[in-house]
Parts: C-alpha cells; sequence; structure tokens
C-alpha cells in the first residue's frame, strides 16, 4: 500500500512506499503518527502548515468484515486538538483497491479549486473551478457525469469552502450519494483551506493484499463473520430498525437529550424512533437494512423518502435524531430528513447542527419544536446570512454570540445524542477523549455491570471503551461488528485475522497496545498544543442541574477524570 502525497501550492503528486515502521499503523492511529511526526501542533488549523490526512484501516483490502471504513483527520478548527472522523461509504475500499493505504494533502492553493482523480497508476491533480461553489449532491452528480456512475467520492460543500468550523467531508455510499459523513471536528473546512474541493476515485483493479496465512484468515473472516450475526444488537436490532432503535431504548433510561439538554425524557420519542421510522420506510418504498459499504454483515444504514415516494436522504441515523429532533423539541422524522439532507448537502455536522439550533432556541430565537424555523436557521447558514455565519462556526460560538449560559460542548466541540448525567461513562468519554465530546470514541450504552448513573467506575469503563474504540478505529472496521467481542471467542478470531494477515504472535494486549498507543501519540499532540488535562471536564450547568426524570448530576470530579486514559 502507498502513501499519495499532494502539495497544493506546488501542484506536485507522488506516491511513495512507506517504511516499515508503518507496518502497523492504519486509520485513526495512522493519522495520530503523521501529525506527531510532521505537523506542528501549534499551528493554524486553517493555514498551509496543517495536513489533511485520509486513510483506510490496517485490514483495507481484506474481506474482513466492515474493514473499508475511511478515517479523515487533521488538527480541528473547531477544538484546536488532534482530530480524527471516522466513516463508512464507498472511499474507504476504493482506496484499498487502487493501493493506497493513504492520501496525505499538504500546503494550500489560496482561492482555488482543485479536483483530484485517482485512477489505476494514475494521478491527476485537475483544475476544479467549474466545480467551485457546488454543494455536495450536485457536485456529485457533475462528477458522475464526467467520470462515470461508479466513481467513489469524497467531497465538501459550501461550508467547507467558506472556513465554517462545523463542516464535513461527505463520502458516497454504494447508491452513489454523499450521504456519508466524516463529521466531527470541521474536517471539511480543513479541506477547503487547501483548496481541495474533492477527490475521484475510479474503480481499481484490486491491489494485491499480502498474507501470512490467507486460509487461516479466510477462516477467521467466517467465524467473526457468524459471531456478528448471532449478537442480538449487531445481529437483530441494528439489521432490523438501523442506530434508531437506540431513540425509544434511550429516552426509556432518561439519556435522550431533550430541548438544549434540559431533560432526558421526550414526550414525542416514540413518533421519531426506529419503529415508527420503519413504518415510514415501508409505506413509502424506501429501505432498511441498508449497507453503507460493501462487506458490511449488519446493514444498519437506511433510505428515507419523502411523502411522495422520491428519495430524501440515506443514513439517518440515531445521532441525527436525537439532536435535530428530541433536543430540539421536534417530533417530525420527515423534519429531521429534511435537515439530515441539508446537512449533507451543505456539508455541516448534523450533531453539531442539532446542538447549534437548540441553543438558539433556548436564547429564544425561535421556540423549541419549531420545524420551520429549524430549517430556516440552516438556511441561514447555507445563505451565509451574518447570523448563518456565526452559526457555522458550532454550538460553542453560537452559545457565546448569543449569551445563552447552558452549552453542551467540551473541548468546543457538541456533545452528542447520550446525555452524560444518565449515561456517566459515555460523560468520561465526552470528557477526556483527546478529541471533544465525542461519543464513536467510547460508548458505555450497551455497559451491564454498572448502573449508567453510578458514579464507581465508569472512569475504568470509559478508558477500556476508548482503548477498544482507538483499536477498531485502527483496523478500519465499524466498531458494531465489535460489539461481538464481548465473546473471548470472537476476540479470538480477531486475533487470528490480524496474526495471519501481518503475521507473528499476537495475544489481547498486543491487539489493544494499538489503541492505547494510539491515544498516547493524540493526547502528547494535544498536550504540545495548549490542550491541558484541566479541559478533561464537562459543562457546569451538567454538574449542578439535577437530569429529569432521573435527578442525577455529573458527579465526576476532573482530578478523577484525569485517572482516564492514563498512558
Amino acid at each position: 500500500m502507498k502513501f499519495l502525497r499532494v502539495d497544493m501550492a506546488s501542484g506536485a503528486v507522488k506516491l511513495e512506499t512507506p517504511g516499515d515502521d508503518y507496518t502497523l499503523y492504519g486509520g485513526r492511529a495512522l493519522i495520530a503518527k503523521i501529525l506527531t511526526d510532521e505537523v506542528d501542533p501549534k499551528c493554524d488549523p486553517l493555514g498551509p502548515q496543517n495536513k489533511l490526512v485520509i486513510c483506510t484501516g490496517l485490514l483495507a483490502g481484506t474481506n474482513a468484515p466492515t474493514a473499508g471504513r475511511l478515517s479523515v483527520g487533521g488538527k480541528s478548527p473547531l477544538t484546536g486538538t488532534i482530530k480524527e472522523a471516522n466513516v463508512g461509504g464507498t472511499a474507504g475500499r476504493m482506496m484499498s483497491r487502487l493501493g493506497i493505504r493513504a492520501i496525505i494533502v499538504e500546503n494550500s492553493a489560496p482561492g482555488k479549486s482543485f479536483i483530484l482523480k485517482i485512477s489505476d497508476g494514475n494521478v491527476q491533480l485537475l483544475p476544479g473551478e467549474q466545480y467551485a461553489g457546488l454543494n455536495n449532491y450536485e457536485l456529485v452528480s457533475r462528477l458522475q457525469e464526467a467520470y462515470g456512475a461508479k466513481i467513489g467520492v469524497i467531497s465538501i460543500g459550501g461550508t467547507g469552502e467558506r472556513g465554517y468550523r462545523n463542516s464535513t467531508v461527505q463520502i458516497t455510499n454504494t447508491e452513489g450519494y454523499p450521504s456519508r459523513a466524516a463529521a466531527r471536528g470541521g474536517m471539511g473546512a480543513v479541506m477547503g483551506s487547501k483548496g481541495l474541493k474533492a477527490i475521484v476515485l475510479e474503480p481499481g483493479s484490486a491491489a494485491e493484499v499480502a498474507y501470512s496465512d490467507k486460509e487461516k484468515f479466510n477462516n477467521a473472516v467466517k467465524s467473526y463473520v457468524q459471531g456478528i450475526k448471532d449478537h442480538p444488537v449487531s445481529g437483530q436490532a441494528l439489521p432490523a430498525l438501523g442506530t434508531a432503535v437506540l431513540v425509544n431504548i434511550v429516552n426509556a433510561m432518561g439519556a435522550l437529550p431533550t430541548r438544549n439538554f434540559s431533560s432526558g425524557n421526550f414526550a414525542g420519542a416514540e413518533a421519531i424512533g426506529g419503529e415508527n421510522m420503519a413504518q415510514i420506510l415501508g409505506a413509502r418504498g424506501g429501505k432498511a437494512g441498508h449497507i453503507c459499504q460493501l462487506g458490511c454483515p449488519i446493514g444498519c444504514s437506511n433510505i428515507y423518502h419523502d411523502e411522495n415516494g422520491r428519495y430524501l436522504t440515506s443514513g439517518l441515523e440515531y445521532e441525527t435524531i436525537a439532536l435535530n429532533g428530541a433536543n430540539c423539541g421536534i417530533s417530525s422524522l420527515d423534519t429531521i430528513a429534511r435537515i439530515d439532507r441539508l446537512c449533507d448537502d451543505f456539508g455541516l455536522d448534523t450533531i453539531e447542527t442539532g446542538a447549534t439550533i437548540a441553543v438558539c432556541m433556548e436564547a429564544g430565537k425561535i421556540p423549541f419544536g419549531d420545524d420551520k424555523g429549524a430549517l430556516a436557521l440552516i438556511q441561514e447558514m447555507i445563505d451565509s446570512t451574518a447570523l448563518g455565519k456565526v452559526l457555522g462556526q458550532g454550538t460553542a460560538a453560537t452559545g457565546k454570540y448569543l449569551g445563552v449560559k447552558r452549552i453542551p460542548t467540551v473541548k468546543g466541540q457538541s456533545i452528542a445524542g447520550y446525555d452524560p448525567r444518565a449515561l456517566k461513562g459515555t460523560g468520561v468519554t465526552y470528557a477526556t477523549s483527546p478529541m471533544g465530546a465525542d461519543h464513536t470514541c467510547g460508548n458505555s450504552i450497551l455497559e451491564q455491570n454498572v448502573a449508567p448513573t453510578q458514579k464507581e467506575g465508569q472512569v475504568e469503563i470509559s478508558t477500556h471503551l476508548q482503548v477498544g474504540m482507538a483499536t477498531f478505529d485502527s483496523l478500519g472496521m465499524c466498531i458494531f461488528s465489535g460489539f461481538c467481542t464481548a465473546d473471548p471467542a470472537n476476540v479470538g478470531h480477531l486475533l487470528d485475522m490480524v496474526s495471519s494477515r501481518f503475521g507473528g504472535d499476537w495475544d489481547p494486549n498486543k491487539l489493544f497496545s494499538i489503541g492505547i498507543n494510539t491515544l498516547a501519540m493524540e493526547k502528547q499532540f494535544n498536550a504540545a498544543a495548549g490542550i491541558g488535562e484541566e479541559l478533561n471536564c464537562l459543562p457546569e450547568f451538567m454538574t449542578t442541574e439535577p437530569l429529569p426524570p432521573t435527578g442525577s448530576v455529573f458527579d465526576i470530579t476532573v482530578a478523577e477524570l484525569n485517572k482516564a486514559i492514563p498512558f
């Protein structure tokens, strides 16, 4: 697998063969290593010194389940920390087929717009002025007209070009829609600051993957896939209802963010839950059990149609529903789906957007539950009005601008779809993750041995989960495929996959040292950037305001939090 370096200032593109010291770095770990080795942590995230790294995981190019995920990283303009945003879609697998492990975008081309086109044995940085200013759906449609319907696309909408700190990098799904988002941390703005509008990946002949023992690898894959299918969440709940299955579950726990995190229980939860969504999908000709990438045995995605049976959006996920639904007091799935479509098209993180809208509601700009008002606020961002420009900088900037005291962010990034007062293990992750309030760094929603509102044990739970998540992100596998590792037999199958791919003796300590080393590098980068442990805390209101209906507050101190990820 090669590294592709793209110098936006000179236009030079160069394929490199990485040294042996990069052999066991992929995905999130590879981003941490490249940034630690090559980027000044004190640099301006939107300046030429920052680098955008787009890479696949260690098991990319194999038939390991869900191993086609993509990591997108750099120094975040939203948080000032190191950042890796993880995404499914077609691009990861296509990069692997083209023999590319990482695309490293360096320097900047101010005021210009380029398309990076990659095909078998050919890389071109092409003028892209004709695509400047387009949002993702029209952009991808035009690129498909120019280069064929089967291309994969990595792109930014208007947010990235304008430097909005709440900006995504969008990836095409299996139908060719730009509906999968590397959403968190503002990586779209980093890509836009480089002058790179899109990356076009043409289908290639599969690059060869070297195995220590291919037969053993294939046998381990079969056993691991069976483990995924046997697990009640990855084998039953997610294929049937998608991640929206969590709406009613989290609501019953009293952890569903409601009206700007003022409650953990939403009266309209059933209307926006997975069960109701399944009925809507069936009635309108949509689709449940959809896969966002080839090789996924789970199928937790969906295709959502509007009232007239026409495609509206895909990949309508729990986090989008929680933050733009309950957190805004909105109980219409159609409204939430329209918000999702607008965000994917323009290039906005739906989590950050929902939190931003709710802060506007708390400030009295529009009432909670105002469907049309929520859509209008997104349109202000699209239209780049004075208020829209503020909203595009995210929840923390918006809350400060409007004088709101209850701002649900950590290190400048909005808290996701689980109120940490009622799910304290996830709260520890929000506070201590090197990347800000990111549930995908270690979510304790499935933890059964410790009560979610109990204080004791949550730091240890979060540390364990953060190591596991960093490991899976580095393997390039979806964390949903990791639920089955609660069974030691499936850990064994995973170890067999890694050992038969790379050789050598592997045990759980060696495997999960990948995650430990990744977290250590990320903490090192942040410390050099001036992001210290004193910022490992949740918003003050969450430590003082009891959350209905549990009456719980987040009572884990900063000193206790700083015992998490102690490496």
